[in-house]
């Protein structure tokens, strides 16, 4: 396969589950976070996309090796790690939160989906050659 398409599919990787989030989250600012399964399906998605991005980091810096761009590899890691640690950190507090505070963590969490999301789709053009 040639390496810009080992690139590109790492940038895929990346991007689906980010776009994914940023398609759905917005549906929760529509409906009380204080209804117990409303809230458990918010924790449920903060928890399930940190951790798809954490792992699909990893998955993206092996194909960006193998496609010779090791300075994006090192970009995915930094994702990875902080996908994992931002998780870490919202899911002490999601699942403590009451229904006024939730709703500002889920601000909180689609404003990093959107940053990651943008941070990836700018740089396809200096991944993708």
């Amino acid at each position: 396969m040639p390496s810009d398409a080992l690139a590109l599919l790492a940038v895929v990787i990346l991007a689906f589950p980010m776009a994914c989030f940023f398609l759905s989250s917005p549906a929760f600012l529509l409906v009380g976070l204080e209804i117990p399964e409303v809230g458990q399906l918010l924790r449920g998605l903060i928890k399930g996309y940190f951790l798809a991005i954490g792992i699909l980091g990893g998955v993206a810096t092996v194909l960006l090796v193998l496609a010779g761009r090791p300075l994006f590899a090192v970009g995915a890691v930094i994702l990875a790690v902080f996908a994992i640690a931002v998780r870490r950190w919202l899911l002490q507090r999601v699942n403590a939160a009451p229904a006024r505070q939730l709703r500002l963590l889920h601000v909180q969490s689609m404003l990093i989906n959107v940053a990651q999301l943008a941070v990836v789709m700018a740089s396809v053009p200096l991944i993708v050659q």
